[in-house]
């Protein structure tokens, strides 16, 4: 169970504090039911119900500083996948995303980004699609990664743009 004043991560609403922990009856009819009121970090004025029996499956604590070096360091290390179809790459986009799972988020960030060059050689533009899902997870990424190190989001970007257009080889 998560306490008040932890920080999680939430899929699409990205680094959240458990503000509170409080019953509602939203059904209306008696029935309390214990919610975690979390604030997401990069909105203020937004507060979200997270019910306290489903929560492990849409709330995760966020990573600590050493996992989150160990991450960055690891970049070079960790493959791109390899997708069958779009449909299947576009599917595992979205679970990336809903993961929230730092390694896989930088999985999908390398294949888009060596995506998007191989599309640019060929005269070509990048998909939308690949564009959309590009900013969630780097939008997810840095943040997490910004949090856990106590670095500013535009420096954990150039970080890592650096390790995977370089190979791994920070300039």
């Amino acid at each position: 169970m998560f306490k008040i004043g932890e920080f999680v991560v939430k899929a699409n609403s990205g680094i959240c504090k458990i503000e509170e922990i409080t019953e509602l009856d939203l059904l209306d009819d008696g029935n309390l039911i214990p919610y975690y009121v979390i604030l997401p970090l990069d909105e203020k004025s937004s507060r979200l119900f997270v019910p306290v029996d489903t929560a492990a499956n849409v709330l995760r604590y966020v990573i600590d500083e050493t996992k989150a070096w160990d991450i960055i360091h690891s970049i070079p290390s960790i493959p791109e996948p390899i997708f069958e179809n779009e449909k299947i790459r576009e599917l595992k986009y979205k679970e990336a995303i809903k993961n929230c799972d730092p390694q896989s988020l930088v999985g999908i960030l390398k294949s888009m980004c060596t995506r998007k060059k191989l599309r640019i050689e060929q005269g070509k533009k990048s998909f939308a699609i690949d564009e959309h899902y590009f900013k969630l997870a780097e939008n997810s990424l840095y943040s997490e990664l910004a949090f856990a190190t106590g670095k500013e989001k535009t420096d954990i970007h150039e970080m890592i743009t650096d390790l995977i257009d370089n190979n791994g080889e920070q300039q």
